[in-house]
C-alpha cells in the first residue's frame, strides 16, 4: 500500500470509502458516530485544503483515507477523568479513517507511515467505536481519558509516544 496527500479529485472516491466505514460502525453496532452527512465533502476539502488529508492506495485504487492533522487540536485542552501522557511536545491526531469493505491491514499502515511522521499520536474516538477501540490497544496506544468536541459530544482519548525520542 501506498500512503500519499489527497487530493481534491480523490473526493468521491474518499466519500465511497467513509460510507463504508459508516456501515461497518452500524454493523458493530456503533450508531451514534459519524451521523447524517458527516463527515461531508465540505469537511474532507477543508482537510484536503489544509494539507491533512492522505489516501492509501494499491494498484491505482483508493482503499482507505485518513487524517493526519500535525497541530493543536482546540479539543484536547482540557481532559476529564485522567490525563495526557505527555503535553509538553507537538503531537499529531488521527481523524477520519476509514476503509473500504474488505479492506484489512490500514490501520498497521496508517500507524506505521505516521510514526514515521512524528512520534507523538492522539486519537479519540465515540464510545461505541468497539472496532477503534481495540485497534488503539492493539497497537499500544494509552487511554487517557475523555474529551468533549466543539458540539459537546464526548470521545474517549487516546495517546502513544514511541520511543525513541
Amino acid at each position: 500500500m501506498n500512503i500519499r496527500k489527497s487530493t481534491i479529485s480523490d473526493l468521491s472516491s474518499m466519500l465511497e470509502i467513509l460510507s463504508d466505514a459508516k456501515m461497518k460502525m452500524r454493523a458493530s453496532g456503533n450508531f451514534l458516530q459519524w451521523v447524517d452527512a458527516y463527515p461531508s465533502e465540505s469537511v474532507l476539502r477543508h482537510d484536503i485544503e489544509r494539507g491533512f488529508s492522505y489516501v492509501l492506495e494499491e494498484n491505482g485504487q483508493l482503499l482507505a483515507t485518513f487524517v493526519l492533522a500535525a497541530c493543536e487540536e482546540p479539543t484536547y485542552r482540557k481532559i476529564y477523568d485522567g490525563q495526557w501522557l505527555d503535553d509538553t511536545h507537538p503531537y499529531a491526531t488521527i481523524h477520519r479513517i476509514g476503509s473500504r469493505e474488505g479492506v484489512h491491514g490500514v490501520m498497521d499502515e496508517v500507524l506505521r507511515w505516521s510514526f514515521g511522521q512524528i512520534d507523538n499520536i492522539r486519537v479519540d474516538t465515540h464510545r461505541d467505536n468497539r472496532i477503534m477501540r481495540h485497534l488503539m490497544e492493539k497497537h499500544g496506544f494509552t487511554y487517557c481519558g475523555i474529551i468533549y468536541l466543539l458540539n459537546g459530544d464526548e470521545r474517549l482519548a487516546y495517546q502513544k509516544i514511541n520511543s525513541h525520542r
